[in-house]
């Protein structure tokens, strides 16, 4: 069985996937942080992709992804996930 992913999907994981290893370079945070700030970027960026969406805004887009919405979401649930850490 073949698993198919679209472009957007990918060029979506791979641009949130650089936000969370650049924050955790940033942050000097430890293999398990960057698990959790991986976590947090790929499901802030797929909130704002679904919100930009949703509300209809065309501000610096590639193709289908709402890159602006996406990382407004990102950075959100990066610094969340950040200031709930253990």
């Amino acid at each position: 069985m073949q698993i198919l992913l679209s472009p957007p999907l990918v060029l979506s994981l791979i641009i949130a996937s650089a936000y969370a290893a650049f924050f955790n370079l940033w942050q000097g945070g430890s293999a398990r942080d960057l698990l959790i700030y991986l976590v947090a970027c790929w499901l802030g960026f797929a909130i704002g992709e679904l919100a930009g969406d949703f509300l209809g805004l065309d501000f610096l887009m590639i193709g289908e992804i709402h890159v602006l919405e996406g990382t407004a979401g990102s950075l959100i649930l990066l610094f969340l996930a950040r200031w709930l850490k253990p």
